[in-house]
């Protein structure tokens, strides 16, 4: 007879089904990855590196399919990589501008932000003297041999940086006008004044779109944005008067087909290209719009080229990485506790999203051309260096988080920090309160103060609760008989 063991069996002597929970699996599987990768330390350092790299990758391979034709040129020898060649020793240096970015401490850069305006303002006034050079009509550029410097894009990072630093210090005084806009909006428009004296209208709405962001992230009231944005629109629509071919790009942006082999010929043959595209494009190198049926190709129309041999998906490609840094720079933005690389992180980030959004948007005919750049991709000289310097902002903001500084300080730097022999990030330390305050009752030391409406409202709670308002009291209780006071005692 057999005895049938209870402990493995069940009272028939069937064996009990066990209960072991399946994996997830599909997308709840990839969810709950992403989600645990993105509770990383260094998650954001990690896909600022990540979108860097991808759209330096991409445009690399774009310039040199868009270049080739351009730059041969038989009769003085130059071969069909000529631009290549230029394009990767600017993308060298922008490899070493983001190492510098990458390293430098944040508080030194934070600290050198005024000398850096001031550098700015001197480069776009000295670049209007004859020591300037005339490039395709703009007075904005410092050559000397094979290399050249354009001011205005050193411009946007000194603006960035040191109006952070303005509105930080003054962070407590922000809810009056004047310290709110005083000294940098003046600055700001001085700088945007400059540069329209080049003229380079392409150049000065990267500045206005960085001293929008610096408002709006310092939390000036929305009042003011609509007031800059009627008188930003009414200064874009006398600019456009006064210059008849920023009337003729107007006019061609309202009525594509009025010219098309002459003032609509960029703006059709981008068109034309994209729509050529389709889904998954022609193939690198297959276009025909950079046969010289589109100027300027590998410069300001590039995104063309991309929807043209790589289609829709590519063109849904860099749309994507250039969202995903959106979404990372506001990230970075809101894990920091330091309010001056809060602002910076997120006004940079909407800098260089703008930037590209603006390019995307003239070349899909939602926007009048302008001269900007798509950042990263396109054929560059000053421009690409200091995107790459950016993104190596970013990403030294990205190693001050919190949780980062932490892992850093006490796992070490890490492959890549090693590599790159990066020091530990310091931890972020609050000014210090002060005791004496300033005439308007605000503390000094740049910590965030309370909303408008809680501070008045405290204010008028402080002064109920006195005797009569804030008057001291004219007698005062004398002290019982048999009692003692001691003197420093109540």
């Amino acid at each position: 007879m057999t005895v049938v063991d209870r402990d493995r069996t069940g009272q028939d002597g069937a064996r009990p089904r066990r209960s072991r929970e399946r994996p997830a699996r599909g997308v709840p599987a990839a969810i709950g990855a992403l989600t645990a990768w993105l509770s990383r330390p260094l998650a954001s350092f990690h896909l600022v590196l990540a979108v860097c790299g991808l759209l330096a990758t991409i445009g690399v391979v774009m310039v040199l399919s868009a270049s080739s034709v351009a730059s041969y040129d038989p009769e003085s020898g130059e071969s069909v990589y000529a631009q290549f060649q230029k394009h990767l020793m600017f993308l060298a240096l922008g490899l070493l501008a983001f190492w510098i970015a990458l390293r430098v401490p944040l508080r030194r850069i934070r600290a050198l932000s005024s000398t850096a305006m001031v550098l700015s303002l001197g480069l776009l006034a000295l670049v209007l003297t004859p020591l300037g050079t005339d490039v395709n009509g703009s007075q904005g550029w410092f050559i000397l041999g094979p290399l050249s410097l354009q001011p205005v894009e050193l411009a946007k990072v000194a603006l960035a940086l040191w109006g952070a630093h303005i509105l930080v210090t003054k962070y407590n005084l922000l809810g009056q006008w004047r310290h709110l806009l005083v000294p940098v909006v003046p600055g700001a428009l001085l700088m945007c004044a400059l540069v329209m004296a080049q003229p380079d209208l392409g150049g000065t709405l990267p500045l206005g779109v960085i001293l929008l962001a610096l408002l709006w992230f310092a939390g000036a009231p929305k009042r003011l944005f609509a007031v800059i944005l009627s008188g930003a629109l009414g200064g874009f629509v006398l600019l456009a008067l006064i210059a008849d071919y920023r009337l003729d790009r107007v006019m061609t942006f309202l009525n594509p087909g009025s010219d098309p082999l002459g003032k609509g010929l960029q703006a059709n043959q981008a068109l034309y290209a994209l729509a050529e595209g389709s889904l998954f494009g022609k193939g690198l190198g297959q276009g025909q719009s950079k046969w010289r049926y589109l100027p300027n190709i590998e410069h300001d129309f590039i995104f063309a080229l991309i929807g043209e041999e790589l289609g829709l998906v590519g063109c849904a490609a860099v749309i994507g990485l250039f969202g995903l840094l959106a979404v990372v720079g506001v990230r970075i933005a809101v894990r920091n506790l330091d309010p001056w690389i809060r602002i910076v992180s997120a006004t940079l980030t909407a800098s260089i999203v703008m930037q590209a959004a603006i390019n995307i948007g003239y070349v899909v005919s939602l926007l009048p051309v302008t001269g900007v750049t798509l950042p990263l991709i396109s054929y560059g000289g000053t421009s690409l260096v200091v995107t790459m310097g950016l993104f190596g902002l970013l990403a030294n903001c990205a190693r001050h988080e919190p949780e980062a500084v932490a892992a850093l300080r006490t796992q070490g730097p890490g492959k890549f920090g090693r590599l790159m022999r990066l020091p530990a990030p310091d931890p972020y330390r609050p000014p210090a309160k002060r005791r004496t305050a300033n005439r308007t009752g605000a503390a000094k030391g740049g910590e965030r103060p309370r909303p408008r409406g809680a501070r008045s409202a405290g204010v008028a709670d402080r002064r109920r609760a006195a005797p009569e308002h804030g008057r001291r009291s004219a007698t005062r209780a004398a002290p019982a008989r048999g009692t003692s006071t001691r003197r420093g005692r109540r």
